[in-house]
């Protein structure tokens, strides 16, 4: 449980990639960590792509970052949505400002480009989405996971088992 004691952020939104949510909140809180979902509107229920449901306990605007430790972006379709939402923005540069574990898979690298974090960030994510990433001034690569300090990304489901392990040893060492 060597996660005890450590607050992470999961955002949600709807059309969420179901596993890219799931598999890493579920991975971090069996490592004794707290998750909260967190979406624009506390007791909403969002839909992921493939029917799973997630209701999120808070919203954007309960959310302080200093109240926590990480913070997890799902891919699927809700990155373009949640970078919409200027808390959302306002929450990942904070988190980056601190260096506290951001973790990015799929189509969630859309978060921290609007975000403006990943300039000479080593990134990967899903290739539909390589050009955007470079465009932000980020140093793609096709790997599984690409780990650049705090900021941790995979590309896809497939990637799932050794991202929620970089992600939990990202917030062990914090």
């Amino acid at each position: 449980m060597r996660l005890t004691g450590k607050k992470v952020i999961a955002l949600v939104d709807e059309e969420f990639e179901d596993l890219e949510l799931w598999y890493p909140v579920h991975r971090v809180r069996e490592e004794g960590a707290e998750v909260h979902l967190a979406g624009e509107k506390k007791g909403k229920t969002y839909i992921g792509k493939y029917g799973v449901p997630a209701e999120a306990e808070y919203s954007f605007d309960e959310l302080d970052s200093s109240d926590y430790d990480g913070i997890l972006v799902p891919g699927g379709w809700a990155p373009d949505k949640l970078r919409r939402y200027p808390k959302v923005l306002e929450l990942v540069k904070e988190m980056n400002a601190d260096r506290k574990p951001i973790g990015q898979i799929c189509h969630a690298g859309w978060v921290l480009i609007s975000a403006k974090i990943l300039d000479g960030v080593t990134v990967t994510s899903t290739p539909g989405i390589r050009d955007d990433m470079e465009n932000a001034g980020a140093i793609w690569k096709d790997e599984a996971v690409v780990v650049d300090g705090h900021i941790i990304s995979a590309r896809r489901p497939p990637d799932l088992p050794p991202y929620g392990k970089a992600f939990c040893d990202a917030l062990a060492d914090k």
